[in-house]
C-alpha cells in the first residue's frame, strides 16, 4: 500500500513512516504538491495526506483506490469533501489540533498592537528612546473581545482574553450555547460595533468568503483592531488596507493572508499598523508531534479496516460505494 503526502510542515515524516509501517504502507512525498504532480501520483496510492496543498476533484478522480484523505488539521477548504463523499473516500481530520497555540498566537498578536511592541522595538533598534512616540495606549481590562466563530480555538482564546480583565461577545454560525462568561451577540453589525478587539475563529466557506469587508470594517471603532488566525480569504485585503491606511481602525494582527507567500508589494506589508506573521500560529514542537501522529493515525485506522476518531464527512459510511471496509484488515 501507499500513502500519498501531498505536503508537511515540519522536517521529516519519520513518526508517519514508523506508525504506517505497521501495516505495510509506503510513504510518497510529493516535491510540488501541484495538481499536476499528484494526478501524476495519486493512482498507485490507498489514502492522501495533505497539509495545505489542494486535493481537487481532479486528484480524486485519479485515485481509484484511494480509501481516505487525511487533513493534517482542522479546516478542510482544502479538500474537495463532497467530491470524495460521492466517491466513497473518507476524510478525516484533527479537530482539536493547536487550540493552545492558536488562541496564544491570537492574543500575541493583540497585545503586540495593543502595547505597540513592535513600534516601540524598531525605535530603540534604531537608537531612539522615546516612550510617548507612539501615542496613547489603554488599558486591556474592561475593553471587549468580540470573536467571530466560537468553537474550541475561540473559547479558548476568550478564557486567555477574560484573564486580562477583558469582556468577551461572541457570534457563532450553529446558535449553540456559549461557556459562562461568553455574551452571545445579537449580529455580526452588533459584534463588531461593540468589540475593541474582533478576532476571527471561523472556517472559509463560500457563506465566509470576504465577511469583513469595507462595511464592516466601517462599523468598527476607530480604536478597534482586527485579528485574523484563522484563513486569510475571510477578509477584503484591499479594503483592510484601506482601513487603516484612512484610519477607520486603529490596527490589525494578520496570521494569514488569501496569498501565502504574499507578493512582496502587498500593502499590507508597509503599514505600521498592521502585524503579519507567516501562518506559525499552529506551530510548537508538542502541537507538530501531535499532529503527526492523530493525523497518521486516522489513516492507519481506515487502512487496517476500523473507523477513525474523527471522520468530517460520516454520511459516507453509509454510502453502498464505501471504499473501506470496517473489519478489513488492510490486506
Amino acid at each position: 500500500m501507499k500513502v500519498l503526502v501531498t505536503d508537511y510542515a515540519w522536517p521529516s515524516l519519520d513518526v508517519e513512516r514508523e506508525m504506517l509501517a505497521e501495516v505495510g504502507a509506503e510513504l510518497v512525498a510529493a516535491e510540488t504538491g501541484d495538481e499536476e504532480e499528484l494526478i501524476r501520483l495519486a493512482p498507485d496510492c490507498q489514502a492522501i495526506l495533505t497539509c495545505w496543498k489542494r486535493v481537487t476533484p481532479a486528484v480524486l478522480d485519479a485515485a481509484p483506490g484511494c480509501l481516505v484523505v487525511g487533513r493534517y488539521g482542522v479546516g478542510l477548504d482544502n479538500i474537495a469533501v463532497d467530491h470524495a463523499t460521492g466517491l466513497g473516500i473518507a476524510v478525516t481530520n484533527v479537530p482539536d489540533f493547536c487550540v493552545d497555540e492558536v488562541s496564544e498566537h491570537a492574543l500575541a498578536l493583540m497585545l503586540a498592537l495593543v502595547r505597540k511592541v513592535v513600534g516601540f522595538a524598531a525605535q530603540t533598534r534604531a537608537g531612539s528612546w522615546d516612550n510617548a512616540a507612539l501615542g496613547s495606549m489603554h488599558r486591556l481590562r474592561g475593553q471587549t473581545i468580540g470573536l467571530v466563530g466560537c468553537g474550541r480555538i475561540g473559547q479558548a482564546t476568550a478564557a486567555k482574553a477574560r484573564a486580562f480583565g477583558m469582556e468577551a461577545i461572541a457570534l457563532t454560525r450553529s446558535g449553540r450555547a456559549l461557556p459562562d462568561g461568553i455574551e452571545q451577540a445579537a449580529s455580526l453589525d452588533d459584534l463588531l460595533e461593540r468589540a475593541d478587539v474582533v478576532s476571527l475563529h471561523v472556517p472559509h466557506t463560500p457563506e465566509t468568503e470576504g465577511m469583513i469587508g469595507e462595511e464592516e470594517l466601517r462599523r468598527m471603532k476607530p480604536s478597534a483592531f482586527l485579528i485574523n488566525t484563522s484563513r486569510g480569504a475571510l477578509v477584503d485585503q484591499t479594503a483592510l488596507a484601506r482601513a487603516l491606511s484612512e484610519r477607520w481602525i486603529a490596527g490589525a494582527g494578520l496570521d494569514v493572508l488569501r496569498a501565502e507567500p504574499p507578493d512582496p508589494d502587498d500593502p499590507l506589508l508597509g503599514l505600521d499598523t498592521a502585524i503579519v506573521t507567516p501562518h506559525a500560529s499552529f506551530y510548537s514542537e508538542e502541537s507538530t508531534a501531535d499532529l503527526q501522529r492523530r493525523g497518521a493515525r486516522c489513516v492507519l485506522d481506515i487502512l487496517r479496516g476500523e473507523v477513525p476518531e474523527t471522520v468530517v464527512n460520516p454520511e459516507v459510511l453509509e454510502r453502498p460505494n464505501l471504499r473501506m471496509t470496517v473489519g478489513n484488515d488492510g490486506a
